[in-house]
């Protein structure tokens, strides 16, 4: 191929995604999470042109190049100047490294100084170890999935707007400490006390058994209600768990994304992830190796929970002040 926007996907791929959307009331209609779009940003973003995505790199930096190119197809305002949000850190190693967050938002109609923010990370670990005589960790699920699904839910909202507003923040340096999203929390393009929620989305697309988690409900009891009632309606198995150290603190996944940051600044979370795979952390994380109808349901449900969540957001921000 070309470039990376040479790949397709077409008709059969449709019709091997095809699953039934989330159904009742609130619930975010099919039509609106394309599951062919969704599966083309992760093989775009998954693909060895993209050499792992790992911070500081020519392939992160084409990742966030179709990124960019994709928050300006869909039409949604830039949260910052060109979208971009640049911080610097030490790494592990103590050299300095240069991150770039993509910025985005879509405004409220009813509560437009209330906000959700809505994250996903798009880094990953570049080239490394090789295995099996490939060298290069993809991230297909780890997380070009929670970045794909944060683009199609940035293109339902702005098509169908919400009530309070939503900042959809694609984040970079996760795999090297959260870096990204501490950058964000440290300098918020919004007043600190808009932020009243955020929903964080890595490694959604891979789960044989059909099993999404949704964490923080332990942490924070208000969200369960609506949490929930989503669940009850989902097109795949909605399971709320995952954020208390029981029973080893390896089950708490509360500081293990960038959901870790927005809890210790003291902003509410929810977490949309699977359980670990063998491909996790593997170059053998590739596209082939998702289930794309899994993928699919698991997206179209995390949509029907930031629509719930967003129309339960003043009734969530006063039980929080609690």
């Amino acid at each position: 191929m070309s470039s990376v926007r040479s790949v397709r996907l077409g008709l059969p791929l449709l019709a091997l995604v095809g699953c039934a959307p989330a159904g009742g009331t609130g619930a975010a209609p099919a039509d609106t999470i394309d599951g062919d779009r969704l599966l083309q940003h992760v093989q775009v973003l998954s693909a060895d042109s993209m050499q792992g995505r790992r911070t500081g790199t020519p392939g992160v930096d084409r990742a966030r190049s179709y990124l960019l190119d994709e928050l300006q197809r869909i039409g949604v305002e830039p949260a910052v100047p060109g979208y971009t949000q640049h911080f610097s850190f030490t790494a592990r190693d103590s050299s300095r490294r240069e991150g770039v967050n993509l910025l985005a938002r879509v405004r409220g109609t009813r509560w437009p100084n209330r906000y959700i923010v809505v994250t996903a990370h798009y880094d990953h670990m570049g080239i490394g170890r090789p295995v099996n005589g490939d060298s290069i960790y993809n991230g297909a699920d780890d997380n070009a999935s929670g970045t794909a699904t944060l683009l199609e839910l940035a293109r339902h909202f702005r098509a169908r707007p919400p009530e309070s507003s939503i900042l959809f923040a694609l984040l970079d340096a996760e795999e090297m400490g959260l870096r990204g999203a501490r950058a964000f929390v440290m300098s918020p393009p919004i007043a600190d006390d808009a932020i009243v929620l955020n929903v964080n989305m890595d490694m959604v697309s891979h789960s044989e058994k059909g099993e999404l988690y949704a964490a923080g409900a332990s942490l924070y009891p208000f969200l369960r209600p609506h949490l929930e009632r989503v669940a009850a309606r989902a097109p795949i198995r909605l399971l709320l768990g995952h954020d208390r150290p029981v029973p080893t603190p390896q089950d708490d996944w509360t500081l293990q994304s960038d959901q870790g940051a927005f809890h210790q600044a003291g902003i509410p979370f929810v977490y949309f992830g699977v359980e670990d795979h063998p491909d996790y952390h593997q170059p053998s994380d590739e596209f082939g190796s998702i289930t794309p109808q899994f993928f699919v349901g698991a997206a179209r449900t995390i949509a029907d929970a930031v629509r719930t969540l967003d129309r339960n957001l003043p009734q969530i921000e006063r039980q929080r002040a609690r």
